[in-house]
This record gives structure tokens, C-alpha cells and sequence, in this order.
């Protein structure tokens, strides 16, 4: 046990340093083995602040082709290691290009979201989850974490009203719910679920890896408990959606299973069905970092992005 609370508090102090993000280099682009990366440099909105976006083309990229699009989010973090705060990176356009190569999805462009170092816990939080919350635990909340600055919704906005139209323009894409994805890890994947809740009509399938359903760094019931409650009045239909969860089993990722088991149960609930248009998946002795998260990429990959 002694072991398990050093782990997490370990992962505690790694999550806090993963929100400056942002002090990697600003003006490099990711240095990628295949494909290639465009930068959209300081996108502009009215609704957060300006970040940078980058975007993953895959070899022979071609404006002939339709191509699905899997938003993500922490876009530093997602390409090249020799860039990132941590020296780790998801390498997730590799975890796709061989995927694609081998049949097993279609093909897929990859929009990478800087996170905003300073309000990421802010911008990623599920703005909904707070009225469901007790009063003292919800005003701690905002006061210390959100920096009395809720902003998922805002953030939310931006990638559909501003963000989403400037790619569809762009690039080509397959800018239907059916072709269009989103996925996170830790406050990534809970804001990557919301995303899908908020916006059904947006976006096809979220996948959480390691989602952080604690809302903060230790246990506690008012943050869970707000976001079951909002998941059974706003999961999105399974009919035309898909859902992917995962946890491992050391640092933070030790606190996640009974959280994670009554989202579970929740889903199937809502009628998505194991194996079909939701996955749960649990990583023993993996733990909360971009190396853990990049090296069981291609399952989630797969079941979010593969044929219907």
C-alpha cells in the first residue's frame, strides 16, 4: 500500500508539470518518420485562447481521397518526444499509418490540439458535471482547479464552431459524425467523452485512455458522482456512436477501477454492447504516461476508426 500511495503521488506531481505543456519549443514542428505535419500557428477564437494546431497527413496524402479525422487533444504531446516536456510522445501517426497500411482502418488524418499550459484542467474539465456537484465541494473546485474559470464549453465550441470548419475546408475530410473522432487521455479522455455527449451530432466515437474520472488528484465521491449522473441523462445514442475506455493499474492510473466500473455499467445501460460499439480495457501493471498510452495505441485506434 505504501508503494501504491508513493506511485500516485509520484503521477500526481507528473500531471501537475503536464499542464506546462506548452513550454516545449513553440516554433519547431514535430519531426515525424512518415507522413508530415502542417502547422495551423496560433489559431485564432473568439471563445479561448489562441494555440497552436497541428496537423498529421499521411503519405500520398491526396485531395482525391476522403479522409476520417481523430481530433486529440495535448497536440505537444502526441508526435515527437524530442519535443515534448516529458521526452514521451503517444507517436500516434505511427500507431496509424501501420494501421491503415494493414487494412484494419481506413484512412485517417490527425488533428492535434496544443493544450493551453495554464487553464488545461480549466478547458478540459466537463463544464456540465459542476451543478451536480455539492455547493462547498463545487466552489473548491472552481476556486483551485478551474481557477475560477470554468471553460470546457467554451473549449468544446471552439473545436466545432472554429476549429472543425477551417480543417473540413482545409483538408479532405470526411466531415460527417460517421468520419469524425475524438480522443484524449487522463483530463484528455474526459473531455473527449464530453466532447461526443455534447456534440452527437458532431462526433462519431471518443476514446478515453486512462480517463480521469476522480476530476482531481485523490479520490473523493462529488466528482464521480456528478459525472455518472451526467452520463445517464446525456450519453450519446449507441445506435450510431462508439465508446472506448482503458485504466492501467499503477501511479494515478491506481485510482481509476471502481470509477471506471460504474461508467461501465452505465454504458450498458445506455445499450452500447462489449466488443461492438464500446470497449473497456484494463492495462495491469501499466501506468499514467505517454510511453503506456502509445504502447497499447492501436487498440483503441482500431476500434474507434475501423470500418462500420
Amino acid at each position: 500500500m505504501a508503494t501504491n500511495f508513493k506511485q500516485t503521488l509520484a503521477a500526481m506531481s507528473m500531471v501537475l508539470v503536464a499542464g506546462g505543456a506548452g513550454a516545449a519549443d513553440v516554433q519547431t514542428l514535430p519531426e515525424v518518420s512518415v507522413g508530415r505535419i502542417e502547422r495551423m500557428a496560433n489559431f485564432p477564437s473568439k471563445l479561448v485562447d489562441a494555440r497552436h494546431v497541428d496537423v498529421w497527413l499521411p503519405e500520398g496524402y491526396s485531395a482525391a481521397k476522403r479522409y476520417q479525422v481523430l481530433y486529440m487533444h495535448d497536440g505537444q504531446m502526441l508526435f515527437d518526444a524530442s519535443k515534448s516536456w516529458n521526452q514521451q510522445a503517444w507517436d500516434v501517426h505511427l500507431s496509424v499509418a501501420r494501421l491503415v497500411a494493414a487494412g484494419r482502418i481506413p484512412d485517417t488524418l490527425i488533428v492535434g490540439i496544443w493544450n493551453n499550459a495554464q487553464f488545461r484542467h480549466s478547458e478540459y474539465f466537463p463544464q456540465k458535471f459542476l451543478p451536480l456537484m455539492p455547493t462547498p465541494q463545487r466552489e473548491r473546485l472552481i476556486q483551485a482547479a478551474l481557477q475560477s474559470k470554468p471553460q470546457s464549453d467554451a473549449y468544446l465550441r471552439f473545436i466545432v464552431e472554429e476549429l472543425k470548419p477551417a480543417i473540413d475546408a482545409r483538408y479532405a475530410t470526411r466531415p460527417e459524425a460517421a468520419g469524425t473522432f475524438v480522443m484524449g487521455s487522463s483530463m484528455g479522455g474526459l473531455v473527449s467523452v464530453y466532447a461526443m455527449n455534447e456534440y452527437p451530432q458532431v462526433f462519431g466515437g471518443a476514446a478515453g485512455l486512462s480517463t480521469h474520472w476522480v476530476g482531481q488528484h485523490k479520490p473523493n465521491a462529488a466528482i464521480p458522482l456528478a459525472g455518472f449522473n451526467y452520463l445517464r441523462a446525456h450519453l450519446a445514442a449507441p445506435e450510431a456512436h462508439r465508446l472506448y475506455q482503458d485504466h492501467g493499474t499503477t501511479e494515478l492510473d491506481a485510482l481509476y477501477a471502481p470509477y471506471q466500473v460504474m461508467v461501465d455499467e452505465l454504458a450498458r445501460e445506455r445499450g452500447y454492447v462489449d466488443g461492438v460499439n464500446f470497449e473497456t480495457r484494463v492495462f495491469a501493471g501499466s501506468g499514467h504516461n505517454e510511453k503506456a498510452w502509445a504502447a497499447r495505441l492501436e487498440i483503441p485506434l482500431e476500434f474507434l476508426l475501423r470500418k462500420p
